[in-house]
């Protein structure tokens, strides 16, 4: 079978859907979490579209599966007021509350979530086009991120449950919550991603407003009644619609106090100047990456070719931790390029739903064309599609295309793609990849492919001074989540790991007092008679 004709009959009639993947129907999504109620709405609504697209007599249309609504500037107000109530100036219930019963709050919500999974992942496939293994793997992800959250955010506070006595003052030292935060998660992880900053800023005692991407937002409509019941009223909200009109007016308030975002740093630049204290405003951020691979002349290739196609092409490339560039030496290039190529094409396109499906449509409005524009970039400077029918596109389907040789001059070669296009470098000198790694505005992770114990070492000297992860012998990716997730330069601010969310989320403070006979015994029955939440021995098991 040709590739025209495996991609014609990529689309089916959705008659044919296995019926445990299809949706019910619309996902008409009417209501808002705010102050502890679902809202019904009854403006304006957004139109979702899948991926998945249907054969017409017009051509290949994408399916129409749902709405969500398109609230205003008075409705994130509403939203803040109702998480700025919660939080009270620091006074609300929430952040006052105990460890222990915050923590019982955030298990009740995991339990409710998990219920939710067949759910869920359906529609992770139907709106963003992700794999049945993988939206599966994302939500159970997710589910287990939650719990580690409360093993450590309760190992973090074993730490800190003695009191501490230095030059005649005695304390104790605890992490206190922050306030008001706007969550914003990216459309490639909707679900993992937002919870990874949503999470810990609740463990820690901060409200939450949360807004799902713009693709990825009916995949938590099953979840809000769950945060609604699971929490108390104002300590999770949510606001849907244009960025411009729900997230401005909350930044330009001055009432947010961090804002975690995982997108562009053109946008995270945008939002934070429109805060009028920036300096008050603690931000989170996961922004783009240009991840590069490098391969030495003594690689295993068979090891370094297929770490570099699931680094290149996991999820069509669609995650910040994809690898982006791959430089190879000139010596071992004509080889690692045939099995690569030979590779990339045993990859099964196919829907999400589809047994072994590994290549799959796009979600993103104008991602086949910006797609292609690259491709026809990089042919016109010099380089050729390896592949058959590399970056072949068919409705929002684009076939992975492997362009080789790649140059600084192409746009491919500093433009972060964000898809199934794998450019390829060819170089002498080991300086040239290490050179372009410290100029490039990126600063995330770099894969290094090679045995020699001398090479691999300095390398790993210098890139770990550019970068905050150096893979060896292995793609990029973010997990463990028990390691540290950052980036350097514009690729992220703060870092996010199961236990360093939870710093980012919270101040270190302490109460203290002079270690006097009479200040000793006050702090004493306050902690034995449970007169405070903060002064405390309480064990957390």
């Amino acid at each position: 079978m040709t590739g025209s004709e495996r991609f014609q009959r990529l689309f089916p009639n959705l008659e044919v859907v296995p019926p445990e993947h299809r949706l019910p129907g619309l996902v008409e999504q009417s209501t808002w979490l705010c102050g502890g109620e679902l809202l019904r709405w009854e403006g304006a609504i957004q139109r979702v579209l899948s991926p998945v697209c249907v054969p017409s007599h017009a051509g290949l249309k994408q399916a129409v599966i749902g709405s969500y609504p398109r609230l205003g500037a008075e409705q994130a107000l509403a939203a803040l007021a109702a998480a700025g109530a919660a939080w009270d100036h620091g006074g609300g219930l929430w952040p006052t509350m105990p460890v222990r019963r915050r923590l019982e709050h955030v298990e009740d919500f995991a339990a409710r979530m998990a219920r939710r999974r067949d759910e869920v992942v359906r529609l992770i496939m139907w709106e963003i086009g992700k794999t049945l293994p993988d939206a599966r793997k994302e939500f159970d992800r997710t589910v287990a991120y939650i719990h580690d959250t409360v093993a450590a955010m309760k190992e973090l506070d074993r730490a800190s449950s003695r009191f501490e006595q230095n030059e005649g003052i005695v304390g104790q030292i605890r992490r206190s919550p922050l306030g008001v935060v706007l969550c914003m998660g990216p459309f490639n992880y909707p679900l993992n991603e937002t919870f990874t900053t949503l999470i810990p800023a609740l463990v820690m005692g901060n409200p939450v407003i949360f807004k799902p991407p713009k693709l990825g937002v009916l995949l938590h409509s099953p979840l809000l009644e769950d945060f609604r019941d699971a929490f108390p009223p104002g300590v999770v909200n949510t606001v849907y619609g244009d960025g411009e009109t729900v997230v401005g007016p909350l930044m330009a308030s001055g009432r947010l106090d961090v804002l975690a975002f995982i997108g562009t740093s053109r946008v995270a630049d945008l939002l934070r100047r429109q805060h009028p204290q920036p300096h008050r405003l603690r931000c989170v951020l996961g922004l783009e990456a240009k991840n590069a691979a490098i391969v030495l002349p003594d690689a295993d290739l068979d090891e370094a070719v297929a770490e570099c196609v699931a680094g290149a092409l996991s999820f069509n490339g669609q995650r910040c931790t994809a690898l982006k560039l791959i430089f190879v030496h000139r010596s071992l290039a004509a080889e690692f390029n045939r099995r690569l190529v030979a590779a990339v094409d045993a990859l099964r396109p196919g829907l999400p739903w589809d047994p072994g499906a590994q290549v799959t449509p796009l979600p993103e409005t104008g991602k086949p064309q910006y797609l292609a524009d690259l491709v026809a970039d990089a042919r016109a400077r010099g380089a050729q599609v390896l592949n058959p029918d590399g970056g072949a596109v068919h409705g929002t389907y684009v076939h992975p295309a492997v362009l080789y040789p790649a140059a600084p001059g192409m746009r491919v070669f500093h433009e972060e793609q964000f898809g199934p296009v794998v450019p390829v470098v060819p170089y002498d000198d080991v300086e040239e990849p290490v050179r372009a790694i410290m100029e490039s505005p990126y600063g995330q992770q770099a894969s290094l492919f090679g045995r020699d114990p001398e090479s691999v070492g300095r390398l790993v000297d210098r890139l770990v001074n550019q970068v905050c992860r150096v893979n060896v012998n292995a793609q990029c990716q973010r997990g463990p989540d028990a390691f540290p997730f950052t980036g350097r330069k514009d690729s992220a601010e703060g870092t996010l790991s199961v236990s360093d969310a939870l710093r980012v989320f919270s101040i270190r403070t302490l109460a203290a007092t002079r270690a006097t006979g009479a200040n000793k015994e006050l702090f004493s029955r306050i902690v034995r008679e449970g007169r405070g939440t903060f002064l405390s021995t309480d064990w957390l098991f």
